[in-house]
């Protein structure tokens, strides 16, 4: 646009052009029965916008920074002052500083150039698409690090239990979340542990089981050319491919592709002797536990664990299984997200602050602005 001021004898242009992008839509990766169903976009202006009038508050702050050495990725950090620690904002606020790489393209950048522990497959920040989670989350004193050019917000510190949580745990009877949230921590331990646990018991501890149990998983075995452990990874790596599969051909097959490849694959390779019934049972079990984490950060890091546990039992029987566990929850205690050690409110032990973890009190009764922030 341009135009012509009064006493001036030069045009003025403005540029004035938009970039249309995609509109306010449900978010894909946090589905829910009951709640808010608005997401994020691609376009960063748009995202603040959302959260300002989530949040209707002065004390709402915003960090903007450029990243990148050519492509400048516009940054925003959001906090509430007074509620968010001081030291986490300015530690994040200088991590992202720091980043020295040619462009960011989305969130994912961020997480894994600025994480503590850069080895580890577990995710330390919480990746959401929702707004009402993103607000939740700034109330109780976390900070938010937005992206121009993805709808995908990182919350953080994010704690072990918030990736076993989801939005909609505040939107049910409390006595309904809870029993949700202590099924979510059980299938934790379920997709971890199951197809090892078949794996040592069948190799080396068979004497665990029922003497029927253990004729008829011997039966179906006879003509099975493989040994245990190199069954279970087949079928294993399998499931993989069928999920990768339904990931990456067009949706509207997709979903039907996974199921039924899964079950025509499993029933074809039962017959033919490739593999028994009981493998197929327990890696069937195993993917649907896997589905039941909100976070899916959080189950590919436990579905990739899941093989390591299975060399563990295949190699050392239900030793190897209880020694994967113990260096497990080691490695759970030692990483930090942003400074705030990954099992709090658990280690260090905070008792007014487990209110909000695997059971959900009351709202009335839970009056906490964080659970790890508890020095602020």
């Amino acid at each position: 646009m341009c135009f012509l001021a009064e006493g001036e004898n030069k045009f003025y242009s403005v540029f004035t052009s938009r970039i249309e992008r995609r509109g306010i839509e449900e978010p894909t990766t946090q589905s829910v029965v009951r709640g808010p169903r608005e997401g994020f976009s691609e376009d960063i202006a748009k995202n603040i916008l959302i959260i300002k009038k989530r949040i209707n508050n002065n004390s709402l702050r915003m960090i903007n920074l450029n990243v990148g050495r050519v492509c400048k990725t516009k940054v925003a950090i959001m906090y509430i002052e007074g509620i968010a620690k001081k030291d986490i904002v300015n530690e994040v606020k200088k991590r992202i500083e720091k980043i020295k790489v040619d462009a960011v393209h989305d969130s994912s950048y961020i997480e894994e150039l600025t994480k503590d522990d850069p080895y580890s497959v577990f995710p330390t920040y919480l990746s959401l698409e929702k707004s009402d989670s993103v607000s939740a989350a700034l109330l109780q004193g976390k900070v938010a690090i937005l992206v121009d050019g993805t709808p995908f917000v990182l919350t953080v510190p994010a704690v072990f239990f918030d990736f076993l949580q989801s939005s909609e745990d505040y939107y049910h009877h409390y006595i309904v979340a809870s029993m949700m949230r202590i099924i979510r921590f059980i299938t934790f331990y379920f997709v971890l542990l199951v197809p090892s646990a078949y794996v040592a018991i069948t190799t080396y501890h068979q004497e665990i089981l029922p003497t029927a149990l253990l004729i008829n998983i011997a039966a179906q075995r006879e003509d099975v050319p493989f040994p245990v452990l190199f069954e279970t990874f087949l079928m294993e790596f399998t499931f993989e491919i069928l999920c990768e599969a339904g990931i990456r051909i067009p949706r509207a097959i997709g979903a039907a592709i996974s199921v039924v490849g899964g079950v025509v694959i499993g029933q074809v390779a039962v017959e033919a002797g490739i593999m028994s019934a009981a493998v197929v049972i327990v890696v069937s079990f195993t993917a649907i536990s896997s589905f039941s984490i909100p976070n899916y950060e959080m189950s590919s890091a436990l579905r990739a664990v899941r093989f390591v546990f299975m060399i563990l039992a295949g190699a050392l029987g239900l030793y190897g299984l209880f020694m994967g566990i113990i260096i497990l929850w080691l490695h759970l205690c030692k990483i930090k997200s942003v400074t705030v050690p990954y099992v709090t409110p658990l280690t260090p032990f905070i008792p007014r602050e487990n209110k909000d973890t695997l059971i959900r009190f009351p709202l009335m009764e839970n009056k906490k602005q964080d659970s790890w922030n508890w020095k602020a």
